[in-house]
């Protein structure tokens, strides 16, 4: 695995298979409080694996890369170290914080229970907050994205269904929830939503169309759309009709967002009634012409853009797709099949995603919601996004 010069130690550290102990804290200004030390997730002595790679490369002209026995976990101790985080519940939601320093920290969303917890490698889980949601259907907590001053406000927003409406909320450690935008209509399906900032100061929200798809394409709809507003839920400045909150519409049960790292390229996977797709976002336009489809629905969720490709994880599909992209988001190829044990590295199902840089993220599962659990899940893995040969191995 390459690791190039000037990255923060986890990374390499990560590349060795060494479990680190040290963890950023979720800085709470308003609440003047901080997270208490945790207890540590040991690892056996012997050989360690690599961080597994999400593109395998071309398995008939790469050499093959040894591959590395990884003892079975043991109750909540799991022994791969690219596992940052077990024993959690769903995890639909990731949003990697900033300035971790010696080690990868994130703050993990699970569905079903509406907690959000803080993770980190040689720390066990820490509760941030335990919001209020009704999970049931594909509904919950399903997104989460930090501040766009997160630096400065410590403040998270959480897309979340409850007992009569899908809403964005907001929330900082020590504090109660704050609704930020109600009202998107909720239904026995649809429900599932995502957030991210655009690199602008503003949010992107994603909506389900709530078992509705005609309310995908009414304008006068939250349901079926990509919205973008300010931090306060109001309409943000440069939005295509002045006044609204909407940005685009088409969108009927959304897995996740992605940007570029440039900010050049916006994307979303949705999940529609016949297949499974992958769209850019364009101001003001419907999703009517999908970058990429899949026909045998593998449920995609959350993404990444690495600059050469977008990244998806799936849930039913249980691996990650690799999406070969151009400069100018063209398909380069069709899609790589990738952390589905063919090569070693299997985690179950795949869910929520969030990109560190342009050559890390980390990925969440969801194997408590219709998979096949193991004693450490659910687990968010650390992941390379760079085209190297697959060195690591996990266990599915």
């Amino acid at each position: 695995m390459r690791v190039g010069n000037g990255k923060a130690p986890w990374l390499l550290v990560a590349a060795c298979g060494l479990l680190l102990t040290g963890c950023a804290q979720f800085d709470d200004r308003a609440a003047n409080q901080t997270f208490e030390p945790a207890p540590e997730l040991t690892a056996p002595a012997g050989p360690q694996p690599e961080l597994p790679e999400v593109d395998g490369g071309d398995d008939e002209s790469r050499p093959s890369a040894p591959q590395t026995s990884i003892p079975p976990p043991q109750g909540c101790t799991d022994y791969d170290q690219s596992v940052i985080a077990t024993c959690l519940d769903t995890v639909s939601a990731l949003a990697a914080l900033p300035d971790t320093g010696a080690a990868p920290s994130a703050l993990a969303a699970e569905r079903k229970t509406g907690r959000v917890l803080q993770v980190s490698s040689g720390q066990a889980p820490a509760e941030v907050i335990r919001l209020d949601v009704q999970a049931t259907g594909d509904g919950g907590l399903t997104g989460l994205a930090l501040s766009p001053t997160f630096a400065e406000d410590q403040l998270v927003f959480a897309y979340v269904t409850t007992a009569t409406d899908n809403r964005v909320v907001r929330f900082t450690r020590g504090q109660q929830p704050k609704a930020l935008l109600t009202g998107i209509p909720k239904g026995a399906t649809g429900n599932r939503g995502a957030i991210m900032t655009d690199g602008k100061g503003a949010l992107l929200v994603a909506t389900g169309d709530a078992g509705n798809p005609s309310a995908a394409a009414d304008p006068n709809s939250l349901a079926g759309k990509v919205l973008r507003i300010d931090t306060a839920g109001n309409a943000a400045q440069g939005n295509p009709t002045p006044g609204s909150r909407v940005y685009a519409s088409g969108v009927h049960s959304p897995g996740g967002l992605c940007k570029a790292t440039d900010g050049s390229r916006m994307w979303i996977t949705d999940r529609g009634s016949s297949v499974d797709a992958l769209y850019p976002i364009t101001p003001g336009a419907s999703l009517a012409v999908p970058t990429w489809t899949w026909p045998e629905k593998p449920a995609l969720a959350g993404c990444a853009d690495s600059g050469s490709a977008v990244v998806i994880a799936t849930s039913v599909g249980a691996n990650v797709q690799e999406l070969p992209i151009t400069l100018d988001g063209s398909v380069g190829g069709k899609p790589k099949t990738l952390m589905d044990g063919k090569n070693g590295t299997a985690y179950g199902r795949y869910g929520g995603l969030d990109q560190i840089d342009s050559q890390f993220a980390l990925v969440g599962t969801v194997n408590k919601d219709g998979g096949q659990p193991i004693s450490s899940d659910d687990r968010v893995v650390l992941i390379s996004l760079q085209a190297t040969p697959s060195g690591g191995s996990g266990k599915d």
